[in-house]
């Protein structure tokens, strides 16, 4: 074994943990020799170093890729089908351990990581999986006298840079769409999250997939990701995570080979609560759409607008679940709440927490860390926002809510519509009409009603305004990884 591939014991548990960049099937020290550390979000404490990548190590990826797709985007959709399916049993069957070091690395619960990321990204793989040998194009019937029809060709290499929030489900819904379709991929994982993506690169080995099909690069944005964006032989990028970068990486894919860009960014959704509601069912919802995974979620309902009329019976019930959610140490099946990802958000999220407290709003519950080691903070409930409020425009990413009131439907939709942002949204209400004028004035891409935060492998995914461009899952997913090209036979 060497030091690409180490042992990491913790709780009484060894793991073997690739530490290298993931080239050509193969696990490779960075050209540079550089390594970076990864914090344990649980204990604040290094949990061991991986290999740092950058420019040259990205061109090293990139050439595999482009090697690769030459015979890749050649064979049966069906076998690459195959391929994606097998990647799948073999996560399943190693779900346990991938859910202990997605929590090493992220923080998160392995109860959770068990129940839903693993779950949702062995899913995202399997759907995709069917999809491989039905992408197709269309025989446009024009004239006898022509013979007319559309292609679906993939882009050749594909850069994929990850969060750190959902490490092992964000690769899972890129590279499934990418690959069936025929494309390959170089992926750059978060420097804080690096584990897991690494862990499905050795699967990926013991499936059968071909040298150089998928690379994993770690490292950070400015070197690692930079390359992958602006290099010339990259024809697509898919992209999740804030909306400043978001920003930058599409000025870069343009001033460079004006590569195809999807974008899955920030968000600040309304979850909307009205008179009529199901109290407790839209509690538990608003909840759940809040606190979990610590409220670092892209679609995470951070502003939840409660009718007046029902607004202090929501707010007490929700404080009661805010106390009553256990924070602790995420390998420990009795708490709820992890830690947070490291010291960074740690430290963003108290300062937000602090932030509106000076604005005038009322902490009603939480609000504080949660022991002296590792990143934990409590659920916080806030409540006298106003609209104008920084916790009520600015994104946290953390486990902190803000309720607000609301008299009129035609008032909500303004306010809720007033965000820089378009991700998602929730409507808790009794009443279908009113479901169905929310959904459609909402500017959002995803509206749930009477849920929150439901992700399904069949319907997409993306933002309006400046939560991004694109959609990823669904069939609406594979529109990301073709190109089509219409060809126009003369018969005559």
């Amino acid at each position: 074994m060497t030091d690409t591939i180490v042992k990491l014991e913790y709780k009484g548990r060894t793991y073997d943990i690739p530490t290298g960049l993931f080239i050509n099937n193969q696990f490779v020290p960075s050209i540079s020799g550089k390594k970076f550390p990864a914090v344990n979000p649980a204990t604040g404490k290094v949990s061991l170093e991986f290999y740092e990548g950058d420019k040259a190590d990205v061109d090293a990826a990139v050439k595999a890729a482009k090697a690769a797709f030459k015979t890749w985007a050649k064979g049966p959709p069906s076998e690459r089908g195959k391929l994606v399916y097998k990647l799948a049993d073999l996560m399943e069957r190693d779900m346990q351990v991938l859910a202990e070091l997605e929590s090493l690395d992220q923080g998160k619960p392995v109860k959770i990581a068990l129940a839903v990321d693993l779950p949702i990204a062995i899913g995202a793989l399997r759907y995709y999986a069917g999809w491989a040998d039905k992408n197709h194009g269309q025989v446009v019937d024009v004239s006898p006298d022509l013979h007319t029809y559309t292609l679906h060709q993939p882009y050749g290499v594909c850069g994929q840079i990850v969060p750190w929030n959902f490490p092992i489900t964000m690769v899972a819904w890129k590279i499934a769409p990418a690959l069936v379709c025929g494309n390959t991929v170089v992926v750059k994982t978060s420097e804080k999250t690096p584990m897991t993506a690494l862990k499905m690169a050795q699967l990926s080995i013991e499936a059968g997939f071909p040298p150089g099909i998928f690379n994993v690069i770690s490292g950070y944005g400015p070197t690692a990701g930079e390359a992958i964006v602006r290099h010339p032989d990259v024809s697509k990028v898919a992209f999740t995570g804030s909306t400043p970068t978001g920003r930058r990486i599409a000025i870069a894919a343009a001033e460079t080979n004006l590569k195809k860009v999807s974008l899955e960014l920030g968000g600040k959704s309304p979850n909307i609560v009205f008179a009529d509601a199901d109290v407790d069912m839209a509690v538990a919802a608003a909840f759940g759409g809040i606190f979990f995974n610590a409220g670092q979620v892209c679609a995470a309902g951070s502003r939840v607008f409660v009718h007046e009329d029902i607004h202090d019976q929501f707010v007490a019930k929700f404080k009661v679940l805010t106390s009553n959610f256990k924070v602790g140490d995420p390998f420990e099946a009795e708490f709820d709440q992890g830690a947070l990802v490291d010291e960074i958000q740690f430290k963003s999220v108290m300062n937000y927490i602090d932030i509106g407290r000076k604005e005038g709003a009322c902490v009603m519950a939480g609000g504080e860390r949660v022991g002296t080691e590792g990143f934990y903070v409590q659920p916080t409930l806030i409540t006298d926002v106003k609209d104008d409020m920084r916790i009520a425009k600015e994104e946290i990413f953390g486990p902190v809510v803000c309720v607000l009131k609301f008299k009129t439907m035609e008032e909500v939709i303004e306010r809720a519509n007033s965000s820089i942002y378009g991700l998602a949204a929730g409507v808790h209400t009794k009443d279908m009409k009113t479901a169905l004028k929310m959904s459609e004035a909402l500017d959002a891409g995803t509206v749930w009603i009477n849920t929150y935060a439901m992700f399904l492998n069949q319907m997409p995914f993306g933002g309006f305004k400046q939560s991004g461009i694109g959609r990823e899952l669904g069939s609406y997913g594979l529109r990301e990884y073709t190109q089509v090209k219409s060809v126009m036979i003369n018969m005559a």
